[in-house]
């Protein structure tokens, strides 16, 4: 399934690629590792602090604007995190979700979804079981390297320096909508 390496696909499969973009409904991420750059830093009265990048902040919005739903998936709870979802006005926050299989299938069930309807981005063991079940599959340029091989999509980007804004752009491309994502920033002509 997986690719391994890059986001380049054959023009054969380009409107499969396409298809399938365009039947996506939400898209899912994993938090630690994706979002972040998986490290976790705790201040001095034990609180945990996670550095976001703004980029995938931008792009979580402008998948909403296209008409994805964005959601997270994270096998840790965490109120940086919570308060992060609500800045970005998230649809969906799942914390706390160890067995991620289970977390995934409670998440569809919850909303009367298809995995086929759902784009993932993870980057570790545990999100081996979404990752082989959802429509659309990315895993970070760092992500575990049996993550890689498994997911259809590797980014060239990093977890936390811009993977989330990569994997949007590509899906949106794919949806045929990212030249009037660009062409809305332009100013008006004359």
């Amino acid at each position: 399934m997986g690719t391994g390496a890059v986001l380049s696909v054959e023009r054969s499969a380009d409107r499969d690629l396409a298809a399938r973009a365009l039947a996506l409904r939400w898209l899912l991420l994993d938090v630690d590792g994706v979002l972040t750059d998986g490290r976790l830093w705790f201040g001095p009265e034990g609180e945990t602090l996670k550095a976001f990048h703004v980029r995938d902040g931008l792009a979580i919005r402008l998948a909403q604007q296209a008409g994805l739903a964005v959601g997270l998936l994270s096998g840790r709870a965490s109120a940086v995190v919570e308060q992060r979802a609500l800045d970005l006005g998230l649809d969906a926050v799942v914390l706390g979700a160890e067995d991620k299989q289970r977390g995934f299938a409670a998440f569809l069930a919850g909303r009367g979804l298809d995995p086929a309807e759902v784009a993932y981005v993870g980057d570790d063991l545990p999100d081996l079981p979404v990752l082989a079940a959802c429509g659309i599959s990315f895993a970070p340029a760092d992500a575990a390297a049996e993550v890689r091989a498994r997911a259809e999509f590797t980014l060239s980007t990093r977890g936390g320096e811009g993977a989330v804004r990569e994997a949007v752009e590509n899906l949106l491309r794919w949806r045929g909508a990212w030249a009037a994502v660009v062409d809305a920033f332009l100013p008006e002509p004359g």
